[in-house]
Protein backbone atom coordinates (compact mmCIF):
# COMPACT_ATOMS: atom_id res chain seq x y z
CA UNK A 1 0.00 0.00 0.00
CA UNK A 2 0.95 3.29 -0.31
CA UNK A 3 0.02 7.03 -1.59
CA UNK A 4 -1.29 7.29 -5.60
CA UNK A 5 -0.99 10.54 -7.44
CA UNK A 6 -1.99 11.71 -10.75
CA UNK A 7 -0.01 14.93 -11.85
CA UNK A 8 -2.39 16.22 -14.86
CA UNK A 9 -1.16 18.46 -17.00
CA UNK A 10 -0.95 19.50 -20.87
CA UNK A 11 1.83 16.87 -21.90
CA UNK A 12 3.56 17.68 -25.67
CA UNK A 13 2.59 15.45 -27.94
CA UNK A 14 6.34 14.76 -29.02
CA UNK A 15 7.45 14.55 -24.71
CA UNK A 16 10.11 12.52 -24.39
CA UNK A 17 10.87 11.64 -20.52
CA UNK A 18 14.15 10.22 -21.02
CA UNK A 19 15.96 13.17 -19.56
CA UNK A 20 13.69 13.38 -16.32
CA UNK A 21 13.82 9.26 -15.76
CA UNK A 22 17.91 9.81 -15.53
CA UNK A 23 17.47 11.97 -13.09
CA UNK A 24 15.63 9.89 -10.96
CA UNK A 25 16.76 8.42 -7.85
CA UNK A 26 17.17 4.56 -7.73
CA UNK A 27 13.30 3.37 -6.75
CA UNK A 28 14.69 0.42 -4.57
CA UNK A 29 15.86 0.49 -1.03
CA UNK A 30 18.79 -1.97 -1.40
CA UNK A 31 18.96 -3.24 2.57
CA UNK A 32 15.37 -4.22 2.44
CA UNK A 33 15.37 -5.01 -0.88
CA UNK A 34 11.47 -2.87 -1.10
CA UNK A 35 10.83 -0.67 -3.92
CA UNK A 36 10.17 3.12 -2.51
CA UNK A 37 8.30 4.63 -5.24
CA UNK A 38 6.86 3.57 -8.82
CA UNK A 39 5.59 5.89 -11.80
CA UNK A 40 4.63 5.72 -15.01
CA UNK A 41 3.68 8.20 -17.67
CA UNK A 42 0.67 8.88 -19.70
CA UNK A 43 -0.83 10.64 -22.35
CA UNK A 44 -2.39 13.52 -19.54
CA UNK A 45 0.44 13.46 -17.21
CA UNK A 46 2.41 11.09 -14.63
CA UNK A 47 0.61 8.36 -12.34
CA UNK A 48 3.11 8.41 -9.05
CA UNK A 49 2.72 6.04 -6.22
CA UNK A 50 4.51 6.41 -2.64
CA UNK A 51 5.00 2.89 -0.89
CA UNK A 52 5.92 4.71 2.32
CA UNK A 53 9.70 2.75 2.23
CA UNK A 54 11.70 5.82 2.30
CA UNK A 55 10.07 9.23 2.38
CA UNK A 56 12.95 11.28 1.48
CA UNK A 57 13.98 9.70 -1.71
CA UNK A 58 10.27 9.11 -2.76
CA UNK A 59 9.63 13.04 -2.39
CA UNK A 60 13.02 13.66 -4.18
CA UNK A 61 11.61 11.43 -7.08
CA UNK A 62 7.79 12.97 -6.83
CA UNK A 63 9.57 16.76 -6.79
CA UNK A 64 10.91 15.96 -10.28
CA UNK A 65 7.99 14.75 -11.74
CA UNK A 66 6.24 17.81 -10.51
CA UNK A 67 9.26 19.92 -11.91
CA UNK A 68 8.75 18.67 -15.54
CA UNK A 69 4.80 19.08 -15.16
CA UNK A 70 5.59 23.11 -14.63
CA UNK A 71 7.88 23.14 -17.54
CA UNK A 72 5.66 22.13 -19.76
CA UNK A 73 2.76 23.62 -18.17
CA UNK A 74 1.72 26.90 -16.95
CA UNK A 75 -0.56 24.80 -14.29
CA UNK A 76 -0.82 21.38 -13.27
CA UNK A 77 -3.23 19.55 -11.07
CA UNK A 78 -2.15 17.09 -8.40
CA UNK A 79 -4.93 14.45 -7.03
CA UNK A 80 -3.65 12.58 -4.30
CA UNK A 81 -6.25 9.04 -4.40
Amino acid sequence: MGIEYKIKFAMPMDFDPSALLRKLPSPIERTAMAEIYNYAVESDGFYFVDHLVNREIASVALRLFIDEALTHSPSIQIIES
